[in-house]
Formats: C-alpha cells, structure tokens, sequence
C-alpha cells in the first residue's frame, strides 16, 4: 500500500466562504499510480472545516445564513476580550468563527475507485472559511494501491 501526501494552498476572501476543493482533490489522485484506496482531506486551522455537500450557489448561501445565526458576530464571547489573552497584535476578534468550525467538522475520508472519487452525483467537498481573508492549507493523504 502507498500513503501520499500533499497541501492544498488556499487564498480566501474575507468573511465566510466556501470553496469546492473536489476537482484539486481529483486532480492529486489522477497523478498518482494509487485505484483503489481512500483520501484523507484535513484543515489544519480552527476557524476553516470541511464538509461533504451540495456546491449549488443558492444553498451555500443558505449555509453561510444558517451558520451566522449559530454564531452571531455581533455576540459577546469570552474569546473576544484580547486585552485579557496574550496574543499577538495582529490577533482577530473571532469567536464566532472557531464557534461555527465546531458545528462543521476539520476531516473527511472519501473512497478511492478505479482511481476516482466515490463521491454521490451531487456530493463536492466544500472547504470552509469562517474568518477570512487569510492563506490557508488542507493536507490531503492518499492511500491505497
């Protein structure tokens, strides 16, 4: 069994945004020698997920609604009260985003057949940002032979 690695690289844009990583996904498996196996997708931040789903406009726009309603930006959060925290200059008031990270989840695992995704006819693999804009990375590892 071969194991392969590799990050995908991210620019995002402000706020929350989701993008559809499946044809980077897709792309990595097809330059590999790897059929059959599975892929590990991971986000290595605490206010991105990921999330198996629909990349259709109008319900990622009903998913960027529902998950501020979660989280509220305008809410008060502990987490926010920087002068009470040693952090770095630079350090953003997010609560929120770390909040809606937790509904969402940082991993999937998805099927390798006859070197392609076993995703379903609507399924992509959406890559979400709760606290952009910033330079993010997924870590992705193949498995299989």
């Amino acid at each position: 069994m071969s194991i392969i690695n590799k990050l995908i690289e991210i620019e995002t844009e402000p706020k929350i945004n989701i993008y559809n990583i499946t044809p980077q996904i897709q792309n990595f498996i097809t330059s590999t020698s790897i059929k059959n196996g599975q892929v590990l997708v991971f986000s290595q931040h605490t206010t991105t997920a990921l999330s198996i789903n629909e990349n259709e406009v109008r319900l990622l726009e009903d998913i960027k609604v529902f998950l501020q309603k979660l989280a509220p930006e305008s809410d008060s959060y502990l987490h926010n009260d920087l002068h009470l925290r040693d952090v770095p200059e630079d350090e953003p008031i997010n609560a929120h985003s770390h909040l809606m990270a937790m509904m969402l989840t940082t991993s999937e695992i998805i099927p390798i057949v006859d070197g392609k995704l076993a995703l379903g006819t609507w399924q992509s693999v959406l890559f979400f940002e709760l606290d952009g804009p910033r330079q993010r990375t997924v870590f992705v590892q193949i498995s299989g032979e």
